[in-house]
């Protein structure tokens, strides 16, 4: 996007024109009333005090005519611009200021004011986006913890056969792990947006580490009864491999959820020039392209169906993560015949 530059405005050249047509004026009087006097008189001390009235009138005529100018041009929309700052940086973000000079004739109060109102605009939305994070946080932890509240008063009726606390203990063990995940999803969410996570750029077979990954799912994926195929290219790149785990463990760990038994799971890993596509593909619930149009966005959750094994962060991270990397990330699906994650890392491909 092109930056405004700030222009000459119809008020500009009235104030250049007028500023130039009083100097004129002033020089033509001092002439004229320097040939008035001289014709009147050839007293020289008189001669020299008129000159000095003369002086002092035209002088305050231009500090008048400088004072208001000024006022109109430059006090004016510096009054408008303090008004505005202070009420933003009392929290009325809905603050906006009125241009009045079309766009291609601003001048820089004009381009301070604009950016005023962008920074307005941008605050708000960070309040809002605020205000719904906290909002999505308090839920999130709200149900595991009347959970946990539930089953540990449950669990003190001493009447209880083994089978039955057993399965409350699990109950409990399930709802304090998605606090621990949504409480550390959400502290690498905010290191990364806050850049404390720093990008350690190393060598590393990207085919063996995300080989690595789907191993760790194994077990999963044999309980769901889903069929594997992976499909890799031997490939080395110069990335982060501790955050890409973070790409490879959400996504994987979407695809097993979201795919129902006997369902099917493709992972390709492909060279192009020195760039890398990744695809994880499923086929399972999919979803329309109104909740692929958000489904990075924080806490959204396009299958609530699902929402008891997530809190909405992983894919967030997904794409804070490939955003740092400098990648793309695209997702495509249909209901009830799955999705494609596609991931292309750009400019990535080590040789030795």
């Amino acid at each position: 996007m092109k930056k405004k530059k700030a222009t000459s405005s119809s008020i500009n050249w009235v104030g250049v024109v007028s500023f130039f047509v009083l100097i004129a004026f002033i020089m033509q009087m001092a002439i004229l009333c320097y040939d008035f006097i001289t014709q009147k008189t050839s007293n020289l001390s008189l001669i020299a005090v008129l000159i000095l009235i003369e002086i002092i009138i035209l002088s305050t005529l231009c500090t008048l005519f400088d004072w208001v100018r000024r006022k109109i041009m430059v006090d004016r929309p510096t009054r408008k611009i303090l008004q505005a700052t202070e009420k933003i940086a009392e929290g009325d973000f809905s603050t906006r200021l009125e241009i009045k000079h079309e766009y291609g004739k601003y001048n820089e109060y004009d381009l301070i004011m604009e950016n005023l109102n962008k920074m307005a605009t941008e605050l708000q939305k960070n309040e809002v986006l605020k205000t719904d994070f906290i909002s999505n946080v308090s839920h999130e932890i709200k149900t595991p913890l009347a959970v946990i509240q539930n089953y540990a008063t449950l669990l003190q009726d001493e009447t209880l056969d083994i089978k039955t606390r057993k399965d409350y203990s699990k109950t409990l063990i399930s709802a304090s792990k998605r606090i621990t995940d949504l409480i550390t999803n959400i502290l690498k969410l905010n290191k990364l947006e806050n850049q404390e996570i720093k990008e350690k750029h190393e060598a590393f077979n990207l085919t063996e580490a995300l080989s690595e990954s789907v191993v760790e799912f194994e077990t999963l994926i044999e309980k769901k009864n889903l069929e594997l195929n992976c499909d890799f290219d031997d490939v080395t790149i110069f990335s982060s491999k501790s955050l890409l785990e973070i790409v490879w463990n959400n996504l994987i760990s979407n695809a097993i959820k979201f795919t129902p038994s006997g369902g099917k799971i493709d992972i390709s890993l492909k060279q192009i020039d020195k760039n890398v596509e990744i695809k994880v593909i499923d086929t399972g619930v999919g979803m329309t392209s109104e909740t692929g149009s958000k489904i990075f966005e924080k806490f959204y959750q396009g299958d609530t169906s699902h929402a008891s094994a997530g809190n909405g962060l992983g894919l967030a991270l997904v794409k804070k993560v490939i955003d740092i990397l400098g990648g793309e990330i695209a997702v495509s699906s249909e209901i009830n015949k799955g999705s494609t994650f596609t991931i292309l890392l750009k400019d990535v491909v080590y040789e030795l």
